[in-house]
């Protein structure tokens, strides 16, 4: 099929874009919090609304060949969160199967290192095994961590971050008071899903919706934001590079 005047310009456009982005600073941890694909679903017609999760975690391949391109060392996708889970459970039924399925298939890609982040307990045992097999199948591989974000919560991590630091201090033999003058910031960060990985440095959210809904809660204070008004789906190479691009254009001060 011929290019259209519309391709070529889009086309060209792109390839600019890129250019630019490709001397600019690159981030080292993009977080993305992949939202819109039931909308997304209606608004193409289909009746079953599982369908934009199924084309939703197809777009999840572009988006790692896209960040591959830039040598973006982390990845975290929020693909479940906790509230997602009191859904009709049939949905969430669905929509687990399409992650495990997903999970499955991205450990079997030797490009990425796959790690499950969030409250893997409150996820049914079929899911949590799928997370935990992915994670040791692609332990120790070089290229991209991919962190996947399922049933997790911003709240909670934070919760069983400081509830698991407590009870170091408990097996130090500690009293409570002299515990208390041992919580720090760092010391509550070493206990975080994400311990060990940089903060993201940009996190993007599809869909129109202007918030964060607690997604990397604590590990965001200093992170730059990118919201844009395409569903998950609809999400295309061009988004994702004006995001790094407007990640690029802003000065990070930190809270200085």
């Amino acid at each position: 099929m011929p290019f259209t005047p519309r391709d070529l310009l889009y086309r060209t456009y792109e390839r600019r874009l890129e250019s630019v982005v490709r001397h600019g600073p690159i981030p080292e941890h993009v977080g993305v919090i992949l939202d819109g694909n039931r909308r997304w679903a209606r608004a193409m017609g289909y009746a079953d609304e599982a369908e934009g999760h199924r084309q939703g975690a197809h777009k999840i391949d572009e988006l790692l060949s896209w960040c591959a391109e830039l040598q973006i060392p982390v990845v975290t996708l929020w693909l479940l969160s906790t509230e997602n889970l009191e859904r009709d459970p049939a949905e969430v039924r669905e929509l687990l199967e399409v992650i495990e399925e997903k999970v499955s298939a991205l450990a079997r890609n030797e490009r990425w290192h796959v790690r499950a982040l969030g409250t893997l307990e409150l996820l049914p045992e079929r899911t949590r095994q799928v997370l935990e097999e992915a994670t040791e199948a692609s332990m120790g591989r070089e290229g991209l961590l991919l962190n996947v974000a399922v049933g997790y919560g911003g709240r909670q991590e934070i919760a069983d971050a400081t509830k698991t630091l407590l009870e170091s201090y408990a097996e130090e033999g500690l009293e409570l008071g002299e515990a208390a003058k041992r919580i720090t910031p760092d010391e509550i960060a070493r206990y975080l899903y994400t311990a060990g990985l940089p903060d993201p440095d940009l996190i993007i959210r599809t869909s129109g919706e202007v918030r964060l809904s607690g997604f990397l809660l604590w590990q965001s204070a200093h992170s730059e934001f990118y919201f844009c008004d395409p569903y998950w789906p609809d999400f295309r190479r061009i988004d994702f590079l004006r995001a790094v691009r407007e990640y690029q254009q802003r000065h990070r001060r930190f809270g200085r």
